[in-house]
């Protein structure tokens, strides 16, 4: 994504979006779109459409943010030590949108990781939607083919 594509998407984001995604800003817990969603999909990059995670890796981490054990989608990780803390942030690779961080007390049967995301950093494609949003390629999570 060159920086003019960029710049055109950052002015479709609310806020809430661009304080998390470009300022490294956190949503409030339970208070956020997808913390307790249970419905079939795709979450993807809120700027550039990146994939990032499905439902399947999605579980209630009791922390009021989706958490997920893996990303389906490539991810870059960079360390923080905003706040007095160090933490692993994770960033997605085309746009560089701050998404949250992964920490190290997910389900030790998945891996062990808890990727704990900002809802106002993803956005959900229903399952349904997959292939006419240009992501039938991930219908092959669900068990189905495009």
């Amino acid at each position: 994504m060159d920086k003019r594509e960029k710049a055109k998407r950052l002015k479709k984001l609310n806020s809430e979006q661009y304080k998390v995604t470009q300022k490294n800003g956190t949503e409030r817990p339970y208070q956020n779109a997808y913390y307790n969603n249970t419905e079939e999909g795709l979450y993807v990059d809120i700027v550039s459409g990146e994939v990032l995670f499905t439902s399947n890796e999605q579980y209630d981490a009791g922390c009021g943010w989706p958490s997920f054990t893996k990303p389906v989608g490539e991810v870059n990780i960079d360390l923080d030590t905003t706040h007095g803390m160090r933490r692993e942030e994770v960033r997605s690779v085309e746009a560089d949108s701050h998404l949250g961080h992964v920490f190290n007390d997910g389900p030790p049967e998945e891996g062990g990781l808890r990727y704990c995301m900002n809802s106002a950093a993803m956005r959900f494609i229903p399952k349904a939607k997959l292939k006419e949003e240009g992501y039938g390629a991930y219908l092959k999570y669900f068990g189905e083919e495009e």
